[in-house]
């Protein structure tokens, strides 16, 4: 590419930099570890890199940045070796660092450049402690030459040869144990690197070749196919039909219940470890179809590569956790005395009806269907018409993995058809529903009534979504909140229940932080879900864009609008809605209030972090949310009063992972425990005791050893 443009350019070669965030990132991610363990590794690198830059000279200009006196010298001599001229290279040195250095090196004639950080104190002061903390490292030649005193012979060794007199061999990072059975999240595809890319474009390109092809109901492991058809469209291009789902009748409904409460005995009776083997296999399924899983998401629900692959590693880390789950909870809990055996243990409440919205499409689906399964309950899966196709795909994946007829049935149709028939039904036993809060508390109402028949209350699991709010503290690092108040806002378009659609700031950070979150707001790439590198993209249909379009007007009569960005020709190719923020946002204000669900994020300022905490509490919903501050004080002060479900501290506050932050929140957020969590479980069972009297006329037998 330089030599095609005609002009060189400089390339600075460090090393050391950012090792403890690379090596920490790998490990929350596992993915391999991308940088060298071992000092010397790491200089070895740098001596081969250095003789990569000297022989291209002439298109790449290197700059040597060390403290390092082997490598200044190998760069040297590399220079007289390949005959570079004079001003061909520089080295770079930290002002204040190795003076006699530097004054050998200008002594000689070489080029120097000195630097030092600049700008805001406390950004500064970070950087320079991450410094000393590098050059007062157990491996650094800092330490190693005047602290140690190390020998002339080993400061200048060849560092390939560096292992044989280091104690340890070089420092590396510990990474946390994972015992071989024990629960990890599955990696997120790196999609930095090629062969991930290569593979996406595969599946995209695979699955447009399947495009507009039809999805009977499947009941009783049979597919029915009702006569009448809905089709699914890509919101980046709505002209494009992604699939077409066949809708159900209110008898089909009636026909799964009934197919599900007769399969019910046998399901719940079916070892439990036979019941996680099934979500094993599922799991692995998903791992081998994850592209072709992710390019359909990406097609019939707008949602942009990461986002995608996300949701499909959350489907995959449902199943594979809440199967460890289950054969934890079936290990009976005993407190037998002499003469007495006492068993506490769960078995499965019934059938149960999963309603799933289209923003998770798979993740969502299979974590409720999943968790109910492995329970030992038959599932109905009703999942949202804007997601029905990717649900087929589901239901596909546990058809091979071994579901049993009757255990599973996929029957998507009109919620306001057949939903009000599978919540009232008397045989349905659980119902676990995400979407909005007017549909989840219908269902409340409505699974509250028994009517005649019914010997159960019904259990309902409700995910109702958020009004979430990120605090800005005065003192807050403005890199790290800004990109987190981004991401948090405008990823997928702010779809997701998690979203931050408030930001609450600090007066003295204020007038700083506004203007650098509008222009990273206008930085962001809006594109078709297809594009690798779209960020925002659109809404998922027409019905929504609408509503966020209304609302962002009503916005408009209650507070300031501060960006709005220009959609150009996207705006007639799809359902895309402009990333818009508004500022003067007083605390009625309906946009301060009510879910959105789009990409509008409400700027309001305050002076204080009490009347931040407030505002911050000051709603119906209490799901998520967000403070970045550098206070140890403030920090404790808002995690005992900020109130929400999953709250985030440094960091965005969406992608949540099972296991790791098991997510769900209160107030009118939702109803029940944490999906992806210890006890979320235990909802779709029922605890039973059972108590033997086993003493017999006298006679007390001996009880089981426990050793």
């Amino acid at each position: 590419t330089v030599r095609r443009r005609g002009t060189p350019i400089w390339v600075r070669l460090v090393k050391g930099a950012y090792w403890d965030y690379e090596n920490a990132l790998a490990d929350q991610m596992n993915w391999p570890v991308p940088v060298f363990t071992r000092k010397w590794e790491s200089d070895a690198q740098f001596e081969r890199l250095t003789r990569f830059l000297m022989q291209n000279y002439r298109d790449l200009r290197p700059a040597f940045g060390s403290h390092n006196i082997r490598s200044l010298a190998h760069a040297l001599a590399c220079a007289d070796y390949y005959d570079l001229p004079p001003g061909a290279y520089e080295f770079q040195m930290l002002y204040g660092m190795a003076d006699p250095m530097k004054k050998v090196i200008v002594e000689m004639g070489h080029r120097l450049r000195v630097y030092t950080p600049y700008g805001q104190l406390l950004p500064g002061m970070a950087y320079l402690v991450r410094r000393l903390l590098e050059n007062t490292s157990n491996d650094s030649f800092l330490r190693a030459s005047f602290t140690e005193l190390r020998p002339e012979e080993e400061l200048l060794m060849n560092p390939t040869l560096a292992a044989q007199w280091s104690p340890r061999g070089g420092t590396t990072f510990s990474r946390r144990t994972i015992a071989p059975d024990d629960f990890r999240n599955e990696p997120h595809t790196d999609f930095s690197r090629e062969d991930a890319r290569s593979e996406m474009a595969s599946a995209l390109r695979a699955v447009a070749g399947q495009f507009d092809r039809s999805y009977p109901l499947v009941i009783d492991g049979q597919t029915v196919e009702t006569g009448q058809w809905l089709s699914s469209h890509d919101p980046s291009q709505h002209q494009r039909v992604v699939g077409r789902f066949a809708l159900a009748r209110p008898s089909d409904a009636e026909a799964a219940v009934a197919a599900a409460h007769g399969a019910f005995p046998a399901w719940r009776d079916t070892p439990a470890g036979d019941r996680a083997k099934l979500l094993f296999r599922a799991a692995q399924i998903m791992r081998r179809r994850r592209f072709e899983l992710t390019a359909w998401e990406v097609y019939e629900c707008g949602k942009p590569w990461r986002e995608s692959d996300a949701d499909v590693a959350e489907a995959i880390d449902f199943c594979e956790f809440y199967a460890r789950e289950m054969l934890r909870l079936d290990n009976p809990r005993r407190r037998d005395v002499l003469g007495e055996e006492n068993e506490y243990f769960y078995e499965a409440r019934g059938v149960a009806v999963v309603i799933a919205p289209w923003n998770f499409p798979l993740a969502i689906l299979c974590g409720m269907t999943s968790a109910a399964l492995v329970c030992g309950n038959p599932v109905i899966m009703k999942p949202a018409e804007q997601s029905s196709v990717v649900a087929a795909k589901l239901m596909e994946v546990f058809q091979e993995a071994g579901v049993p007829p009757g255990v599973l049935h996929y029957l998507p149709g009109r919620g306001e058809e057949i939903g009000p028939i599978l919540v009232n039904h008397r045989d349905v036993a659980v119902i676990a529903f995400t979407g909005s809060r007017g549909v989840g508390l219908s269902i409340h109402r409505q699974a509250a009534e028994t009517p005649p028949g019914q010997d159960h209350v019904k259990r309902v699991i409700a995910e109702m979504g958020g009004k979430n709010a990120i605090i800005v503290d005065a003192d807050a690092d403005l890199d790290e909140a800004v990109k987190g108040v981004v991401d948090s806002a405008f990823g997928y378009a702010g779809q997701k229940c998690s979203a931050c659609s408030r930001v609450i700031v600090l007066e003295p950070i204020y007038d700083t932080f506004l203007p650098r979150l509008i222009e990273a707001t206008r930085s962001l790439r809006i594109a078709p879900a297809e594009d690798p590198a779209c960020f925002v993209s659109p809404v998922i249909d027409g019905e929504a864009r609408d509503r966020i379009l209304r609302m962002i007007e009503q916005g408009k009569t209650e507070a300031k609008l501060a960006y709005s960005a220009d959609l150009g020709a996207l705006a007639h190719e799809g359902f895309f809605v402009p990333p818009t923020i508004f500022v003067d946002v007083p605390q009625s204000a309906v946009i301060a209030q009510e879910e959105i669900f789009g990409p509008v994020l409400a700027v309001m300022k305050v002076q204080t972090l009490d009347e931040a905490i407030d505002l911050a509490n000051g709603t119906a919903y209490a799901l998520t949310g967000g403070l970045f501050s550098r206070s140890p004080a403030n920090i404790a002060e808002v995690r005992g009063r900020f109130r929400v479900g999953n709250l985030y501290i440094n960091r965005k506050i969406t992608g949540a992972l099972v296991d790791r932050q098991p997510f769900g929140g209160f107030k009118l957020s939702g109803i029940g425990s944490k999906a992806g969590g210890p006890d979320y479980l235990q909802q779709f069972l029922l605890p039973r005791a059972i108590c033997e009297n086993t003493m017999r006329h006298g006679f007390v037998p001996t009880p089981p050893s426990t050793h």
